[in-house]
């Protein structure tokens, strides 16, 4: 039972790697899309209802999301062709949340990504991104997802630099517990 969250965070990253080799925004892209979207929804539920949180688990959800995050901006990038302000904002939140990742380095000797609300929202608007393309202006989607994830990669900087210990749970800035 203490595997089943590493499989499906696992299962996560390989299916993202195969988004690569399927049409974007075709049915059996969406199938993979989404099954991805719901394993990130339920590795992290089922390891803390059974009481298999791990190390590795965490790990292997951030290496998950940061898979899954990379493929989609290689597939979807030829499609939503971004202005070049968007796109310098994007390298400016991927400093942000490299210089986070350091500083966490450096004080803990890990790797890490905090499970913030704001990274949660963030992975929620990244999420629905794919989905809304062919309702809503890209521009428009693009520049909700910069503001979302600027302010969630601050704060998890923030939390990063101002914490004396590692708190991967950490819900907020403003909340100092999990």
């Amino acid at each position: 039972m203490k595997v089943i969250p590493n499989w499906i965070s696992f299962s996560r990253i390989v299916l993202s790697m195969i988004l690569i080799f399927i049409k974007p925004l075709s049915l059996a892209f969406y199938v993979i899309y989404i099954t991805c979207g719901f394993s990130d929804m339920i590795d992290g539920f089922i390891a803390r209802k059974t009481g298999t949180t791990s190390r590795l688990g965490e790990k292997l959800d951030s290496l998950a999301d940061m898979m899954m995050a990379g493929v989609l901006l290689v597939v979807l990038f030829p499609i939503v062709n971004p202005a070049n302000e968007i796109i310098i904002w994007a390298i400016s939140i991927g400093i942000i949340r490299l210089s986070s990742m350091v500083v966490a380095m450096k004080k803990y000797k890990t790797f890490v990504s905090i499970h913030t609300y704001g990274n949660k929202i963030t992975g929620l608007v990244l999420f629905i991104f794919p989905i809304l393309i062919a309702y809503i202006n890209t521009d428009l989607l693009m520049y909700i997802i910069c503001v979302v994830a600027s302010i969630s990669a601050i704060e998890e900087l923030i939390i990063q630099v101002t914490s004396n210990e590692l708190q991967v749970n950490r819900q907020s800035l403003f909340v100092k517990r999990a």
